[in-house]
């Protein structure tokens, strides 16, 4: 079974308070403000999730859609993102390399990465994998006071979205956000206003991005091995050069 979080734009208050549960069950800590920042309102690497607000009384819930065909997964060249059975998008920060691959990758612009840290770490969501593992829901849903979250088998959750469009006409968009853009992803969102600026452009179209990611990251064994072998010629040619003036000069020496 493929769980997922059905998001009802039209039911959040913009309580925050699946943004503290959020913090809470990842052990985040506090926000870290930049200079002159009153509050943090997007994602960071302390903020997994966060609520954007928007005019009329909107408030827009901006989290991992943990893609069913990861960009951020193929661009990886070291395993260390994983999209797991169940559905979530995992981090195994033990493999990562820092290439940052999949912050570039992401059409929607998700991951964080710890740029104050010594030693930086990719930050994001990963759909509490834990608690579903333990048969739980995730710590957002349960925390939601407004059953603006739901959480399930992602085709159950499709159906009642679905089902909640056609009962009330003129109360949202004819259109789930997430059910088949870029191949799909695990967090769908109904809404009664366009969430383009959440990353859903028109242009990403409804296929997955792994094969673009493919077509590129295929390339990089051939380069760097073509610029090992570029540099390492490089060093022949300049040490030979060395080599040879230093035997010249102690030619001359043995002349004089």
């Amino acid at each position: 079974m493929s769980v997922a979080i059905l998001i009802d734009v039209t039911k959040c208050v913009g309580c925050e308070e699946c943004v503290l549960a959020c913090k809470e069950e990842n052990d985040l800590g506090p926000d870290r403000l930049r200079p002159g920042q009153q509050a943090v309102d997007g994602l960071s690497a302390t903020r997994y999730s966060t609520i954007l607000r928007y005019p009329d009384d909107h408030f827009v819930r901006q989290q991992c859609r943990h893609c069913l065909e990861p960009a951020c997964v193929s661009a990886c060249l070291v395993g260390a993102m994983r999209k797991t059975p169940e559905g979530p998008v995992v981090y195994d920060s033990d493999l990562c390399m820092g290439c940052r691959y999949c912050l570039v990758a992401c059409p929607y612009g998700i991951p964080r990465y710890e740029w104050d840290e010594a030693a930086p770490l990719v930050r994001k969501c990963t759909l509490c994998s834990h608690r579903i593992e333990e048969g739980r829901v995730p710590a957002c849903v349960e925390a939601c006071p407004e059953d603006a979250l739901l959480f399930g088998d992602r085709a159950a959750l499709l159906s009642e979205a679905r089902r909640r469009i056609a009962e009330n006409p003129g109360s949202y968009l004819d259109h789930v956000y997430g059910e088949k853009e870029v191949g799909g992803t695990s967090v769908l969102y109904l809404s009664d206003i366009s969430l383009g600026f959440l990353g859903w452009a028109e242009n990403l179209g409804e296929g997955g991005l792994p094969h673009l990611t493919h077509a590129a990251l295929k390339k990089v064994p051939g380069i760097v091995l073509g610029m090992g072998s570029l540099m390492g010629g490089i060093y022949w040619v300049i040490n030979r050069r060395m080599k040879l003036a230093a035997r010249s000069a102690e030619g001359g020496q043995g002349h004089e």
